[in-house]
């Protein structure tokens, strides 16, 4: 049973990350609904959590998972509160958070970290996986970006969007309600497993590492923590997560350092109290990979 449900959670992972499958069946796809604090909520289904603020200026969202999925989306808003839907946040590029923006781009202002701009009006390549995904349409374009920093002032609160470089990708934002005490954290942390870190897009495993950090220390202690991919979470679970990319980036640099190649780094794998964390769309050998190749720079393709 136990291999059973580890299958089944890499498969969950495996399709949630669907900006690298070209055909999904999303007919069965339920959108889950969580109040969070404050004014947020947190949605599921298929892609990145989405966050959302609502109140009496309407309605904000972080992420919007897959256009075929809107009307879904749209729903559990409404379900939510019945005000429009004014602004949409991208946290980064990739299509299983800004799929929807083609549709939902049409009524309400998309804004993001200029290189998110950058990608989603250019073809991608994405060569761990041998992937290239085309310009996404003009509508799905965020028409304000920031370079650093912006701030909405919506629903009685503070929401701020701060770039951290070469993490997950060269455009992540991590936005911060500030009266409601949450933040999303797009794919810098997907809780509980091992991340993809999209090298040709400007990530970094090692500078991931250094934004979790930077972003721990900023956090007050009793902050509800919405994920790129998986369940809500807590500082503690942050600090698990940042815990685990130390000590795996440090055993496959001490290893590089004394002369092992890949696959025999592979062969000796991660302690076993990791194993969990290899369930999930990456691998513990993917896992490994990723460390390898961002700190190297050689052998960019994937297993």
């Amino acid at each position: 049973m136990k291999t059973i449900s580890m299958l089944l959670a890499g498969l969950l992972v495996l399709i949630t990350l669907g900006f690298l499958l070209p055909q999904q069946n999303f007919e069965n796809v339920k959108i889950k609904s969580t109040h969070v604090a404050g004014n947020v909520y947190m949605l599921e289904g298929r892609g990145g959590n989405i966050g959302v603020s609502v109140g009496e200026d309407g309605i904000l969202i972080v992420d919007d998972q897959f256009a075929p999925l809107a009307e879904k989306i749209r729903k559990a808003l409404s379900d939510i509160n019945k005000g429009p839907l004014k602004f949409i946040l991208n946290t980064h590029w990739h299509g299983d958070h800004t799929g929807g923006n083609r549709v939902f781009g049409k009524e309400a202002t998309i804004i993001a970290h200029t290189n998110v701009r950058k990608r989603l009006s250019t073809e991608q390549h994405i060569s761990f996986f041998n992937r290239t995904t085309p310009p996404a349409p003009k509508v799905a374009w965020p028409v304000i970006t920031f370079d650093q920093s912006v701030s909405i002032h919506f629903n009685g609160e503070e929401i701020r969007a701060m770039h951290y470089p070469h993490g997950h990708t060269d455009g992540d934002a991590v936005i911060y309600f500030t009266r409601s005490n949450v933040v999303h954290m797009g794919d810098n942390f997907f809780a509980g497993r091992f991340p993809f870190v999209d090298l040709d897009s400007g990530g970094d495993v090692e500078g991931l590492r250094d934004n979790i950090g930077k972003i721990i220390a900023e956090l007050p202690e009793d902050v509800k923590i919405i994920p790129g991919h998986g369940p809500l979470s807590t500082l503690a679970d942050l600090r698990t997560f940042h815990q685990m990319l130390t000590e795996t980036i440090d055993i496959v640099k001490a290893r590089v350092k004394a002369g092992k190649d890949l696959e025999t780094i592979k062969k000796e794998g991660l302690p076993e109290k990791y194993a969990s964390w290899g369930t999930g769309f990456i691998s513990t050998d993917r896992w490994i990979h990723l460390i390898y190749n961002s700190i190297t720079g050689k052998d960019r393709h994937g297993p």
